[in-house]
């Protein structure tokens, strides 16, 4: 089973997406959209798609399934009008901004039986995938404390700032789902804290640059979780688990894993220098999961379920940074 995709935005995400998807054996990239017309056929161009627009790829009947890139504004209507017209979808995350819109759109998803996986990438990266391997296989016993560090190297644009959602939906999202993942139970309270050490300009935009999270379970397990838009020494991400028998951890990766000793002492290469090369495989795993679950027939993951309760501890850590108390997450 071949299954033929429409890509939906042809930015940067969008070309890390058509890489994954013309990559994958079992896939194929049938047709490309964006208001862009020459980064759409740039695209094309590259994988043998086609040019169309978006209703085009709607009605189509040679497209299976679509990968969303789109600006976050569109995606929950785009998600409800590809759902109703029997495709597949793959949607970067946010569902959208709004959890009462996440919510009736999932709603849709439910009721035309659609598939939907939401793009968090990193649950698919092969070192945080050995980590939740350790945990399941009983290696480090009961997971009490979860640590994640996640700083880009610089901060967006600045007219990306005012769209975004603010650093907690836009970048602490991410680590959310992946607290989720880790610990095991769905957290009950966030306490969090944000400030702005990087670029005024980023506050005056009415968002932090550098926040700090924890999170805390119903039987009291915790993650804190450590970011910053500002990493001088390249793309940090790393996260730690503490268990009642044993730690387990992923340290930062490098395009170049060697160490050199000489006079001058020990030296390694630096780091990624964004998401994009850091994780190149962990796209391509996640397309392959989302290839997988339609071909078993089986639920993909992550949900739109897991794409709300990211987004629901998102809302509670930005009410926490602005009202200087610990919230209490909505289930």
């Amino acid at each position: 089973m071949t299954v033929r995709f429409g890509l939906l935005g042809a930015g940067r995400i969008g070309k890390v997406h058509a890489k994954a998807v013309g990559s994958n054996p079992d896939a194929e990239l049938t047709a490309v959209a964006d208001a862009f017309t020459q980064a759409a056929d740039d695209i094309a161009r590259a994988y043998g798609a086609e040019v169309r627009t978006i209703e085009e790829i709607e009605a189509a009947d040679d497209i299976d399934a679509v990968v969303i890139c789109t600006p976050t504004d569109t995606h929950a209507d785009l998600i409800e009008r590809f759902a109703r017209a029997g495709k597949a979808v793959f949607c970067e995350k946010p569902i959208d901004l709004d959890a009462a819109r996440v919510e009736s759109c999932l709603k849709v998803v439910e009721e035309t039986d659609a598939t939907l996986m939401v793009g968090f990438n990193r649950r698919f990266d092969p070192h945080f995938m050995a980590v939740k391997q350790a945990i399941d296989d009983g290696a480090v016993g009961t997971v009490e404390m979860v640590s994640i560090t996640s700083r880009d190297p610089g901060p967006p644009p600045l007219d990306y700032i005012g769209r975004s959602g603010g650093i907690f939906r836009d970048m602490t999202i991410h680590d959310f789902d992946m607290a989720r993942f880790l610990l095991g139970e769905e957290p009950v309270q966030v306490s969090a804290h944000g400030a702005v050490l990087v670029d005024k300009a980023i506050g005056e935009a009415g968002d932090y640059d550098s926040a700090s999270v924890i999170l805390v379970t119903g039987t009291g397990k915790q993650c804190v979780i450590s970011n910053s838009r500002r990493a001088t020494y390249g793309y940090d991400q790393r996260i730690e688990v503490h268990g009642s028998e044993g730690m387990v951890a992923a340290e930062n990766q490098r395009p170049v894993s060697i160490e050199l000793a000489n006079a001058k002492g020990y030296t390694r290469p630096p780091l990624h220098d964004f998401f994009m090369t850091r994780y190149t495989q962990a796209y391509a795993n996640e397309i392959a999961g989302f290839i997988q679950s339609l071909k078993t027939k089986q639920p993909a993951s992550p949900s739109g379920k897991d794409g709300l309760m990211a987004l629901k501890l998102a809302d509670a850590a930005v009410q926490s940074a602005k009202e200087g108390r610990a919230v209490k997450v909505e289930s």
